[in-house]
């Protein structure tokens, strides 16, 4: 079997704040849903009910 891509984790990840040089107007939340589709949301929920809690 091979390996498709490469895919991070939760647990992979650790933010931590900082200084940027990127101005807030600079930055773009929108989320592609579809080829045709962006949607003006920072995030989507994911397909996991232990992350939705659905």
């Amino acid at each position: 079997m091979r390996v498709i891509q490469k895919a991070l984790t939760f647990d992979d990840v650790l933010l931590l704040p900082a200084h940027s040089r990127v101005l807030p107007r600079q930055v773009s939340l929108k989320t592609r849903l579809t080829r045709k589709l962006d949607l003006n949301i920072p995030l989507m929920s994911a397909a996991m009910d232990t992350v939705t809690e659905a």
